[in-house]
């Protein structure tokens, strides 16, 4: 009788093993369309979801502040980053997928303002309000002829441009809409420049220091061409309205 316990025993210990192995955890900042902290998770949730869940995985997903997030893969105690732009400074501490959307970077300035971005030389003077830890690019980062206040997220930024307390802050236009519609900000309030700082491709990461984020960003790779051919990710599209 003790042999067969121990020998449950071990198999359960098996299974639950496996069952831990094949669950991905997974963190970002509410973004909306992308991440929302609602009943619809957000079109990265959901193809995230739907990319590793064809390999076999499961995916557990927690918003939390971006600075966090990032901390938390970058140190290996959360798995995956659903939405992250490349930077080469990340490089160091992030392993990337294949890119599976792109961003459009814009900046966004009270209605009637006339500025029109035309490179950082007009940004001179400016205060341009920027979300803490947010992967704006090392010239943009490391230019000295305008200031960078930080929030924790692009609704308070949103606010604080209204109120006159910044000149710009800058967003993805889809991202910063939705965001608009999600905290009842009044959209007309605000204007979007032409141009763009940047159009950033946006990937899953997994920090170099996980064990796993080889073996992770792998399946991710598989699943998201996977998804790509069967038509599930043109259906996560048009669920969410984006194109």
């Amino acid at each position: 009788m003790l042999r067969i316990r121990h020998s449950l025993l071990v198999l359960l210990a098996l299974v639950l093993g496996f069952a831990q192995a094949d669950t991905i955890t997974a963190a970002q900042d509410p973004w909306p369309p992308f991440v929302q902290d609602q009943a619809e998770a957000g079109l990265s949730v959901d193809l995230v979801r739907a990319a590793l869940e064809h390999e076999g995985y499961e995916v557990e997903m927690t918003i939390m502040p971006w600075a966090r997030a990032i901390d938390q893969v970058k140190n290996g105690n959360i798995d995956v980053l659903v939405a992250t732009w490349y930077t080469e400074e990340r490089t160091a501490y992030l392993r990337y997928s294949e890119p599976y959307m792109q961003n459009q970077l814009k900046f966004i300035k009270q209605a009637g303002d006339d500025f029109e971005f035309e490179g950082l030389e007009s940004l001179s003077g400016k205060t341009v309000g920027v979300v803490r830890g947010y992967g704006y690019g090392d010239e943009f980062l490391n230019a000295t002829n305008f200031s960078r206040p930080e929030t924790n997220n692009i609704a308070s930024n949103l606010l604080k441009l209204d109120a006159g307390r910044i000149d710009l802050t800058l967003e993805d236009e889809i991202v910063a809409l939705s965001t608009m519609k999600n905290e009842g900000i009044d959209p007309s309030k605000y204007d979007f420049t032409n141009n763009a700082l940047s159009v950033n491709d946006l990937h899953v990461s997994s920090g170099i220091a996980n064990a796993r984020s080889e073996e992770i960003i792998a399946a991710f790779n598989r699943g998201l061409a996977a998804i790509r051919e069967n038509g599930t990710m043109a259906e996560l599209l048009s669920k969410y309205g984006v194109e």
